[in-house]
């Protein structure tokens, strides 16, 4: 039985401030839909990725800022991290580890993202483990 975890619910104070965040870190914004008074529902979704973040009014009770190390794998770390600093966006540098290279930034509540550069010897654990689209 297959279960794919296809949709994170992101808890923001400012809907518009964290829309635009995100767009400009690459995610694509795929809806924007007011349901009511009480409700908004924005998906946006990493390029590459078959998981979308929600952002919204009246889609979590969690506090705005609260989610830490939501976790994507890129590529390239240092490529990646050379991109996000081109758009303007506030990132680490690179962390070397054993089990990977990360760069961590956090969006505009203090939600708190890594992105991890697998290693070499994790290839053949499902994937490439470096290419999203293999």
């Amino acid at each position: 039985m297959d279960m794919r975890l296809e949709l994170v619910a992101v808890p923001v104070s400012d809907v518009d401030r964290a829309k635009e965040f995100y767009v400009k870190v690459g995610f694509n914004a795929d809806h924007d839909h007011t349901v009511s008074d009480e409700v908004r529902f924005v998906q946006l979704t990493p390029p590459g990725s078959a998981c979308s973040i929600a952002i919204g009014q009246g889609l979590t009770e969690m506090a705005p800022g609260s989610l830490d190390n939501l976790q994507m794998v890129v590529a390239d770390a240092e490529a990646t991290r050379a991109g996000l600093v081109e758009r303007g966006i506030e990132v680490s540098q690179v962390d070397e580890q054993p089990w990977g290279r990360f760069v961590y930034f956090s969006d505009p509540d203090g939600n708190k993202w890594a992105l991890q550069e697998l290693p070499a010897w994790s290839a053949g654990a499902g994937g490439d483990g470096v290419n999203p689209d293999a």
